[in-house]
């Protein structure tokens, strides 16, 4: 069984609707989690490489706020989830990650997120 991970990362105030684009939309993953991203319906097909491929479907969703994944070919109970928070009394804002990883494998995935949100910062300026 995975254990849940949440990770939090502090983000630009003003990158709010930057933000939105880029975890919700094919066009906004491909510039920093997947080389290639495409969407026919629910299910967006993530391309790395020449060769390693998955399918996520949408689960869940709501507008500037949160999108939760289920990749096609893991436990139906494991997903992951990019959500948006401000605060309006800090003005900070907030991506939080929730992911599942196998036991033992926490720090990699760890790792492996903040490797992709620094790709995130870097091309998209959050």
């Amino acid at each position: 069984m995975k254990k849940k991970i949440r990770i939090e990362y502090l983000l630009k105030p003003s990158s709010g609707g930057i933000l939105w684009n880029v975890i919700s939309t094919p066009s906004g993953l491909q510039r920093w989690f997947a080389d290639s991203v495409t969407q026919s319906d629910k299910i967006f097909t993530f391309k790395w490489g020449k060769q390693e491929t998955r399918n996520a479907e949408i689960i869940n969703f709501r507008n500037d706020s949160f999108v939760r994944f289920h990749w096609t070919d893991d436990n139906p109970r494991n997903y992951f989830e990019m959500k948006i928070q401000y605060n309006e009394l800090t003005n900070d804002l907030l991506l939080e990650i929730t992911d599942f990883a196998d036991p033992g494998e926490e720090e990699d995935t760890i790792s492996l997120w903040n490797s992709q949100i620094e790709n995130l910062r870097r091309v998209c300026g959050v």
